[in-house]
């Protein structure tokens, strides 16, 4: 079913697509009291950013503003796991509910920072231009 066999998982793009698709249904359900309206639109806001700027980082100009857009998503994806968190213990979402995304938010913020990581090990190997 894998269009790309030799790719493995699927791609952060697609990954993070499907996370804010999630986020937005998790807001959706936020809307029946004034606390979760205000939650949901941190973690909206939060949770949908980290696609945008990987997204962003895909079609990027340089290494460095690759560097920039991932840094950027991975600090979302940190708020994300932030605001699921408080969500959680305040109770206006049972535990249960919000597990599968707690899990996922966790582990998109530890693929977040090894491609970080990654890049920023290439940059420092890389034969600098111009010097």
């Amino acid at each position: 079913m894998n269009e790309h066999p030799k790719s493995g998982p699927p791609d952060i793009g697609r990954r993070t697509l499907a996370y804010s698709l999630r986020i937005i249904r998790l807001y959706r359900e936020l809307q029946k009291d004034s606390v979760g309206r205000v939650l949901g639109m941190q973690l909206l806001r939060a949770g949908t950013s980290i696609g945008a700027n990987v997204h962003e980082a895909q079609g990027a100009q340089s290494k460095m503003d690759f560097i920039a857009k991932i840094q950027i998503g991975y600090k979302e994806a940190r708020e994300s796991e932030y605001w699921v968190r408080l969500i959680g213990e305040a109770g206006l979402v049972s535990a249960a509910r919000l597990k599968p995304l707690s899990d996922e938010t966790n582990q998109l913020v530890r693929i977040l920072s090894s491609i970080l990581i990654t890049a920023k090990k290439a940059v420092r190997s890389s034969p600098r231009r111009g010097s």
